[in-house]
């Protein structure tokens, strides 16, 4: 069977999608609601914070990178992620913490609660059992509890939408329901044009995967755009088992750029998935277009989602 065909095969599909994630690709907007719901269900009575943290390691912290760039132009509040066994030094009662963890059971991520614990930090979790929801009931500490039995990879919609919901809670920022109300519509919309079922001369998602096959993908965001060119990046590496890169702009015009020049006879290796936007902002447009073409020059493949 020529690799391009398979797109078109349902059940050849299954039978390599170990963890179907294809349904779960389908049923997204589903998930994304049904997120929305959960996290409306748990109550705490925190003030303003000063600082912001999410602790979380891999697919558990990306949802803190999403919320991150979501609220750069949102709140005057500083949010940082944290990958470590520990809050950093100024973290103290006037400091949010939210300790995620799929399984419950993050060695980093209980480290981290204990910090938090230790420190009078005001801390919410998410995780769908495990230590991490003992602990949390135990000391009383607010705890959203997840859906569990799911590929760790395919759970961002519960580790992330609750976080602006959290936000929203507390006052910080407003209009979460209309925003994922939203977010859910378009779900559907890219959902139905790449349904399994619609053969590749009409599916964009098929059609970028068979030209792409082969190489080695680097995405490229900006932006809003940063950490959803991380997460696609990651699930590259998690779906597809291959490596994979990201960047974003305009930081990479000073230093990834570079790296094509001297990349000519690696060109067919690579693809580049350039992450765009209606409402970019001048000066990225202008970037973006400017490395498109330098890029394209290598005869490296680009393309734009």
């Amino acid at each position: 069977m020529p690799k391009t065909k398979i797109l078109d095969d349902v059940s050849e599909i299954k039978k390599i999608d170990k963890s179907n994630m294809l349904s779960f690709c389908v049923e997204a907007p589903k998930h994304y609601g049904n997120a929305a719901k959960l996290a409306k269900t748990i109550s705490f009575d925190y003030p303003k914070p000063k600082t912001i943290i999410v602790a979380g390691m891999g697919g558990s912290a990306i949802g803190g990178e999403l919320l991150k760039d979501w609220t750069r132009d949102k709140i005057t509040i500083p949010i940082e992620v944290c990958r470590e066994y520990s809050l950093p030094a100024y973290a103290d009662k006037s400091t949010l913490v939210f300790v995620i963890s799929y399984s419950g059971e993050t060695e980093e991520s209980l480290s981290v609660f204990m910090d938090a614990i230790k420190r009078k930090c005001m801390t919410v979790c998410i995780s769908s059992g495990g230590a991490l929801r003992e602990f949390a009931e135990k000391l009383n500490i607010p705890h959203l509890r997840v859906p569990s039995g799911m590929a760790p990879r395919a759970t961002l919609p519960y580790l992330f939408v609750p976080l602006p919901i959290f936000l929203e809670k507390i006052g910080l920022v407003s209009n979460v329901g209309s925003e994922i109300s939203e977010t859910i519509d378009v779900l559907k919309q890219v959902s139905d044009s790449n349904a399994p079922e619609k053969p590749l001369e009409h599916n964009f998602s098929k059609k970028m995967a068979s030209r792409i096959c082969g190489t080695i993908p680097v995405v490229y965001g900006f932006g809003f755009y940063r950490a959803v060119a991380q997460r696609l990046k990651t699930q590259f590496n998690e779906n597809s088992k291959i490596p994979a890169k990201w960047e974003f702009f305009p930081e990479l015009n000073h230093n990834e750029i570079v790296g094509w020049e001297a990349v000519k006879e690696l060109a067919k290796d690579f693809s580049v998935i350039l992450i765009r936007d209606d409402y970019e902002p001048e000066a990225v447009r202008q970037r973006i277009e400017v490395t498109k073409e330098l890029i394209s020059k290598e005869s490296v493949k680009v393309f734009e989602i």
